[in-house]
């Protein structure tokens, strides 16, 4: 696949009622020998900006979980290879910003700071995808990927 069809992929599987996050990671899953099914679960507690707690958007812990994937170090003392990665992952943070505005959840979202929401994730239906940019933000931190970190 090329970055166009795995942007695309990645607001299908949204679409499909996959969350935030498993929709990132699950377009890339292949690069980095992961099954489709592996890649929804590792990823499956990031959606609603980390279980549905509003804070860190799912799409952006997305494109996090495939800098671990890519750049990740399996070596506890090589601070050098940690540190990279964490320079990555703030790197990928910025341009997440910068492309949406915000990183946390309920600000992309517009909620209240206060609000505590319940586990139980919202109905898919067509008012919530009218009201909700996640499939847009989905295809923004795809892209914010595809684009920087993956030569497809």
């Amino acid at each position: 696949m090329d970055k166009e069809e795995r942007i695309a992929r990645a607001k299908e599987l949204f679409k499909s009622g996959f969350n935030c996050s498993q929709s990132v990671v699950a377009a890339f899953a292949d690069l980095y020998g992961l099954t489709e099914e592996q890649a929804l679960k590792v990823s499956a507690s990031f959606g609603g900006g980390i279980g549905r707690m509003r804070e860190t958007c799912g799409a952006a812990c997305g494109i996090f979980l495939l800098a671990g994937l890519k750049y990740g170090s399996t070596d506890p003392k090589n601070a050098d290879a940690k540190g990279e990665n964490y320079r990555i992952v703030q790197e990928l943070a910025e341009d997440f910003k910068k492309a949406n505005g915000f990183l946390k959840c309920r600000d992309l979202l517009g909620l209240d700071k206060n609000l505590k929401e319940s586990p139980q994730p919202a109905e898919r239906n067509a008012a919530y995808y009218a009201k909700r940019p996640c499939v847009e933000i989905v295809a923004s931190a795809a892209r914010i990927w595809a684009e920087k970190h993956e030569d497809l």
